[in-house]
């Protein structure tokens, strides 16, 4: 009998390697997706998952992710993690980069739920996870091309929760209102615990997930304790 498969876009070293990690011990079969799996070979030595090089903002990069997913098993879960970033002065900001980091964050997160959605609603079940950030409610200085496609990307989630939970799709957006620990399985937290464990993160994603449709969550805003709102 096959496992339930989960999709996590936008692989790396950090919340995606925890959430790979906690995820296998779960029993899904993992695919990972990122732009450079050469990267993630430690990580699929571990935890035995599957990578696929993909572009998030090229649809049939992300039909092809999926389709290779398909033969692994049915899909229960999928998470955007991808994130693209412009960050500095609003006039020293380089249009091309913007454009870009807009196609991968916020166009990326709707290819991705595409996909992920088109499968779920055969299924009649499963959930979609999108990863914000604090820059998802709050515009600041020097933010404009970071705050761009993580306000898209919430919308999106939000437009996407209210069309698919009726056909009992799951569908819910994390605001990650800190910084993320580089360290993951096993950290030893710091002295005052400043920096979010992307263990304690990806636990709270698969709890979400795991959630009854009685009581469903939309969105949900994770901080360190010192973290101000």
């Amino acid at each position: 009998m096959t496992s339930n498969v989960a999709v996590i876009a936008g692989a790396g070293a950090g919340l995606s390697a925890s959430l790979a990690r906690l995820l296998t011990r779960q029993g899904f079969r993992v695919v990972l997706a990122a732009r450079n799996i050469d990267k993630l070979g430690a990580l699929l030595a571990e935890t035995g998952a599957q990578a696929v090089a993909t572009d998030v903002s090229d649809p049939a990069s992300v039909e092809h992710l999926f389709e290779v997913a398909d033969q692994a098993g049915p899909l229960s879960l999928a998470i955007f993690n991808a994130s693209g970033r412009a960050r500095g002065p609003l006039g020293d900001l380089d249009p091309e980069t913007v454009r870009q980091a807009l196609l991968v964050g916020t166009y990326g997160g709707f290819l991705v739920g595409q996909q992920a959605a088109r499968r779920l609603l055969a299924r009649g079940e499963g959930s979609i996870l999108f990863t914000g950030a604090t820059a998802s409610v709050k515009g600041f200085a020097g933010s404009a091309g970071f705050a761009m496609p993580k306000f898209g990307l919430r919308g999106l989630a939000q437009s996407m929760a209210r069309e698919l939970a009726p056909k009992n799709i799951h569908v819910a957006h994390f605001i990650i209102d800190g910084a993320i620990a580089a360290a993951a399985s096993g950290q030893a937290p710091d002295s005052e615990d400043r920096r979010l464990s992307p263990d304690a993160i990806a636990e709270a994603y698969l709890g979400i997930h795991r959630q009854h449709r009685s009581a469903w969550t939309w969105e949900l805003e994770l901080r360190p304790w010192v973290e101000n709102f």
